[in-house]
């Protein structure tokens, strides 16, 4: 004999029995979406936690928590949160594919030289991952009359290449004289210098990214540091300001965009240098 009411009157969902499931649709945003219980329809305009927000076409705006109760094209909805968007191959600051996580190589023997704290800074803010995954360690001398004495303690070989970045390398001047003499010299095999046109690293940050129209023209008679952050308003009495510029200044670095291109060749080249097997 059949029993129409079935086995167990206590089991759960005998309520729901015959009745169309709802189907769970994606809280994506500008989606339309109608509220069962009060009629407010909406497109949803952000996900805030488990709430969704729909905006209506007077801009009102409300919260409702995520799940049943709404309407669809007429059709009754349980809203979830969208799948997370699988992840594509991501970039370092450098604009270089990030390889897979991993450790960081054992540091090589060739290195990178550049001037100073500054120029070292800004190399690690925007080509830090990339030197990491290729074991590179970026050094600095206090300034480029010091080269040659470095190179005397640690001479550079096949197998120890130091690749050289110098600021205000132009034709005829101070940099430009010891590069060259360093080229003919014993070193020079095994030594890459190159170089920017501009007076400080500081210049090699895009007016751009600063927020401003271009670099101030400082004369010759004034520190350019300090000319630079007077001329844009910013204190310039003691050293201790000086770092907060180049601080203010690095933090508008973020990628390879924000830096000249006189800068990115250089330092690219370099790395190619050292990293030759």
């Amino acid at each position: 004999m059949d029993d129409r009411y079935g086995t167990d009157v206590l089991a759960r969902g005998w309520r729901d029995a015959g009745r169309k499931k709802a189907a769970e649709v994606a809280a994506s945003v500008d989606l339309v979406v109608e509220v069962a219980g009060d009629g407010f329809c909406g497109a949803v305009t952000r996900l805030d936690g488990m709430h969704v927000e729909l905006e209506d076409r007077l801009g009102r705006r409300r919260l409702f928590p995520l799940g049943g109760g709404f309407l669809v094209d007429g059709e009754p909805v349980v809203l979830v949160a969208p799948a997370a968007a699988p992840k594509g191959r991501t970039r370092t600051a450098s604009g270089s594919f990030a390889a897979p996580d991993q450790r960081a190589r054992t540091a090589r023997a060739s290195r990178i030289l550049v001037e100073g704290k500054h120029d070292a800074e800004l190399v690690e803010k925007v080509w830090g991952a990339d030197l990491r995954a290729e074991g590179v360690v970026v050094e600095f001398l206090e300034g480029v009359d010091l080269l040659e004495q470095t190179l005397d303690a640690e001479p550079p070989t096949a197998e120890r290449r130091y690749g050289v970045l110098v600021d205000h390398l132009v034709p005829h001047s101070k940099e430009s004289r010891i590069a060259e003499k360093i080229a003919r010299g014993r070193h020079g095999a095994h030594v890459r210098i190159v170089g920017h046109p501009f007076v400080d690293v500081w210049q090699c940050v895009t007016p751009r990214a600063l927020g401003i129209a271009a670099w101030p023209q400082v004369p010759r008679d004034i520190e350019w540091k300090v000319g630079v952050c007077r001329a844009l308003g910013w204190p310039a009495e003691e050293q201790a300001d000086l770092a907060r510029a180049w601080q203010h200044i690095l933090s508008r670095v973020t990628t390879f965009r924000d830096l000249e291109p006189a800068l990115l060749g250089r330092v690219e080249e370099l790395i190619d240098f050292v990293t030759v097997p």
